[in-house]
C-alpha cells in the first residue's frame, strides 16, 4: 500500500468518453484515457483492505491489491505480470467487463469505488507498449494433442494454457476469424479488433495452431477429431437465441441481436455484404426488445448507422436508481445501468410485454402492453394491465432477448453430449461430459454469461484436462 491516505486524499476519475457527436460517426472505441499520472492517482486509492472483497467479487480473483500498488509505484512489469497470473486476456476484460470487482470494492460503499477496470486495461496497454508482453514458447513439449472447439474468450484462454503448459493445441473456429463472440458479437466502439489480433499474434507464436472457416460437426466430424486428439473441449457458446413468439413475427424487418451486430463487425473488418442481405437501420424506426448488453449494443450500432429513432424496451421492471436494502454491499448492485449507447439518443421503456407485430409483408409497428409483476406463491408472475396497449412505429426491430442454450445441432448432437435441464452441456466437476475424452466449458455449460466469467472456466478447463492428460487416459 504505497499512498495509505490516497482514497482520503484522492477523488475516483474516470477517463469519460469521447464527444458524443464525434464518437457516433464511427465504430471507434468510444472510452478515453488518463494520462500516467492521474492514473497512478487512481490505483492509489486501493486501500489494501485485510479482507479484498474486490477479488470476492472477481470471477477470475485478480489479485487487485498487488497490481494497484505496482501501477503506483510505476511498476509496470510487475502490474501485467500479476494479471497475467490470473487473467489470460486483462486487454479484453480491462474494455467489456461490468467490473464485478468495482460493486465489491469497500470503497463503493460511498459510491467511490477504485476505478479498477480501467486501470486494468491500463496496465494491459502499458505492458504491451514497454515490451512486457512477448510471446513465450513452452521448451518441452508433451507429444498430447488437444482439440478446441470454439475460439470465443473461454476457448482461447484454455487453448493458451494448455499451450504454455506444452500439449499441442489446435483451435477450431467455424467463422473466418478467431475471436468467438469477442471478434464479431461486440461492436468495435466496445472492442476494437486490432486488440484482439495483438494477442492472437503473440498466441501463435507461442506454437497455438488456428483452424478457421472448419465448422466441426459439418466440415469435419466430433468423432474424427477423437481418433486424431487425444482431448476434445468444447466451448462453442450459448448461441441458441431465445425467439420471439407472436403474431406477426416472422414478417421481413425482424431481425435476431446477433444477426445484426456480427453483420455490422463484419462490414467494419472490410467485407461486403449484398445489398438484398444487409440490415440496415439507416432512415428507419427501431425497437430493440431486450433490455441487456446486447440490446444496448444494438442501439449504438443503429445510432451509427443513422436510424430515424430508437427505442429499447425492456419486459421486466425498471431497476432502482440506488440500491435496495435486500442488495447490499459488496454483492453485485442490481440497479440502473445506462451504457455509452444510450447517452446517444435512446428511449427506454420497461414492464412493456409484445403483443404482436403488425405489417404488410414488411414489419411496420408492433403492438406492446404495460405490465405488473406480481408473487404469487414464491414465484414472480406476469399479469397485463388493462387498457394499456399501444403501438409503436418499427420498421426494423433486432430481437435481444437472450440466449436459451448452445446450439445442439451439430458437434454436440453428433456426439451425444447429454444437456441439463436448461439445455445445456452437461459437465462434471471436471468439465468432462458424458463422451468419454470430451470436455466442456463457458457458455456452453453454463448459460450465457460474462466474459470473464468465461475466462474463468476457460482456465479451469484446461486444469481438468492437463491432468486428464497426465493421468494417461
Amino acid at each position: 500500500m504505497g499512498n495509505p491516505k490516497g482514497f482520503i486524499q484522492i477523488t475516483r476519475k474516470v477517463a469519460g468518453y469521447r464527444p458524443l457527436n464525434e464518437r457516433t460517426s464511427d465504430f471507434g472505441e468510444v472510452e478515453q484515457t488518463l494520462n500516467e499520472q492521474d492514473r497512478k492517482d487512481q490505483a492509489s486509492r486501493c486501500m489494501d483492505c485485510g479482507v479484498p472483497f474486490c477479488q470476492w467479487g472477481c470471477p477470475v480473483m485478480n489479485n487487485m491489491p498487488e497490481w494497484q500498488d505496482a501501477i503506483y509505484r510505476g511498476d509496470w512489469k510487475n502490474a501485467i505480470d500479476l494479471l497475467h497470473v490470473t487473467n489470460n486476456f486483462p486487454e479484453f476484460t480491462g474494455r467489456i467487463c461490468p467490473a464485478p470487482c468495482e460493486n465489491a470494492c469497500t470503497l463503493n460503499i460511498q459510491g467511490e469505488p477504485v476505478t479498477i477496470r480501467e486501470n486494468e486495461a491500463a496496465a494491459a496497454e502499458k505492458g504491451f507498449e514497454l515490451g512486457f508482453v512477448v510471446p513465450k514458447p513452452p521448451a518441452v513439449r508433451s507429444g498430447k494433442k488437444v482439440a478446441v472447439i470454439g475460439s470465443g474468450p473461454s476457448g482461447l484462454a484454455c487453448a493458451d494454457l494448455l499451450n504454455k503448459w506444452g500439449h499441442t493445441v489446435t483451435v477450431f473456429e467455424k467463422d473466418d476469424a478467431i475471436g468467438g463472440l469477442l471478434r464479431y458479437g461486440i461492436p468495435d466502439f466496445k472492442l476494437n479488433k486490432w486488440v484482439i489480433d495483438r494477442r492472437l499474434e503473440i498466441l501463435q507464436e507461442e506454437g497455438l495452431i488456428f483452424k478457421t472457416g472448419t465448422h466441426v460437426g459439418t466440415h469435419i466430424q466430433g468423432a474424427e477429431l477423437l481418433k486424431d486428439y487425444d482431448a476434445v473441449c468444447l466451448t462453442i457458446g450459448a448461441m441458441k437465441p431465445r425467439e420471439l413468439t407472436v403474431e406477426g413475427s416472422g414478417l421481413s424487418g425482424i431481425h435476431f441481436a446477433m444477426d445484426f451486430l456480427t453483420q455490422q463487425n463484419r462490414i467494419n473488418r472490410g467485407q461486403r455484404i449484398p445489398e438484398d442481405q444487409r440490415i440496415l437501420a439507416a432512415g428507419k424506426n427501431v425497437v430493440v426488445i431486450g433490455g441487456g448488453d446486447t440490446g444496448s449494443d444494438c442501439v449504438g450500432t443503429s445510432i451509427r448507422q443513422g436510424a430515424l429513432s430508437v427505442r429499447q424496451i425492456e419486459i421486466l421492471p425498471k431497476p432502482p436508481e440506488t440500491r435496495l436494502p435486500d442488495n447490499p454491499w459488496p454483492y453485485w448492485a442490481n440497479v440502473l445501468r445506462n451504457s455509452t449507447s444510450h447517452e446517444e439518443g435512446c428511449e427506454r421503456s420497461w414492464s412493456l410485454s409484445t403483443k404482436r407485430c403488425i405489417g404488410d409483408g414488411s414489419v411496420r409497428q408492433i403492438e406492446v402492453v404495460e405490465v405488473d409483476w406480481v408473487k404469487e406463491n414464491g414465484r414472480m408472475n406476469m399479469v397485463e394491465k388493462p387498457g394499456t396497449t399501444r403501438k409503436m412505429d418499427a420498421e426494423l426491430v433486432l430481437l435481444a432477448m437472450g440466449f436459451v442454450h448452445c446450439v445442439h445441432e451439430g458437434v454436440a448432437g453428433e456426439l451425444g453430449l447429454e444437456f441439463d435441464a436448461r439445455g445445456n452441456i452437461k459437465v462434471d466437476r471436471n468439465f468432462q461430459t458424458s463422451a468419454p475424452g470430451v470436455f466442456a466449458a463457458g457458455d456452453a455449460a453454463t448459460g450465457a454469461s460474462l466474459v470473464v466469467r468465461a475466462i474463468f472456466q476457460g482456465r479451469g478447463l484446461a486444469r481438468s484436462v492437463d491432468k486428464f492428460l497426465k493421468a494417461g487416459k
